[in-house]
């Protein structure tokens, strides 16, 4: 069984799909705090690519990705609220909190950036914590970005000029052909690296090999609760997936517990 103990009284147990539009920003936010020195010291770690256009900015961020990955290590944080300067300063993160360093490179290059809020099923992590499983929460709330890439083409890419995060390395159709199978959330390949080798489909519109894990994750999505222009308002109108209580109890340990341990 999940617990629903650990969730925010009163949030989430709406399951309406949401259809709000957001026009995203590139305007710094609490969390997104872009113009803090930490931002700009990771900014100058990156090696830019000389160009302009939306191939240009996908490789930029292609390459912040991979410098993420390999700088931030990853933990189960449950504090999804954190600055961007803050997990920099403490060199570990969560997916959610690494995604959110990544929307802030982004934004710091002149990209608007968005979110899409998912109510994903808490038994999507049991691979992870398989002796936990009444602890975990029933619902996780999950901030998946989106780039704003003008010139982005609407034939690949049918959501253009929103790219969601999924597509970074490429397109789901691209991605689910890969060798690699999809994503078990097990071992010590999180969400985040998954992005950059195969398709991460909360849709359910992509076909992974039979052989393998599978790519089509929609079955765990529980309530789309649409855009919003930053993951401050996310959070804002609907919580973190834990109470203040329980992250406040859990966050000592959880957020230096590495992802896969």
């Amino acid at each position: 069984m999940t617990s629903s103990l650990l969730t925010p009284r009163g949030r989430f147990r709406v399951s309406t799909t949401g259809g709000a539009t957001a026009t995203g920003s590139t305007a710094p936010t609490q969390i997104l705090d872009w113009q803090h020195p930490h931002v700009a010291s990771l900014l100058r770690q990156i090696d830019m690519p000389a160009g302009s256009g939306p191939a240009h900015q996908v490789a930029v961020l292609r390459r912040a990705h991979r410098r993420i990955a390999a700088t931030v290590r990853p933990v189960y944080s449950v504090q999804d609220e954190r600055s961007v300067s803050e997990v920099l300063r403490r060199r570990r993160g969560s997916c959610s909190q690494r995604l959110a360093v990544l929307e802030c490179v982004a934004r710091a290059s002149g990209v608007a950036t968005r979110v899409r809020g998912l109510l994903v099923s808490g038994t999507f992590w049991y691979p992870r914590f398989p002796r936990l499983h009444r602890i975990v929460p029933d619902q996780v709330l999950l901030a998946w970005p989106e780039f704003r890439l003008e010139g982005l083409s609407t034939t690949i890419h049918p959501n253009a000029p929103w790219l969601a995060v999924s597509e970074l390395f490429g397109s789901m159709e691209e991605l689910s052909d890969g060798h690699g199978g999809g994503f078990t959330n097990a071992g010590a390949e999180t969400l985040f690296e998954a992005l950059s080798r195969t398709a991460i489909d909360w849709d359910g519109v992509t076909l992974c090999p039979a052989a393998g894990a599978p790519c089509d994750l929609s079955a765990h999505v529980l309530a789309d609760l649409g855009h919003f222009d930053s993951r401050d308002e996310l959070f804002a109108r609907h919580g973190q997936t834990l109470c203040r209580t329980a992250r406040l109890l859990a966050e000592p340990v959880l957020g230096r517990r590495s992802a896969g341990a």
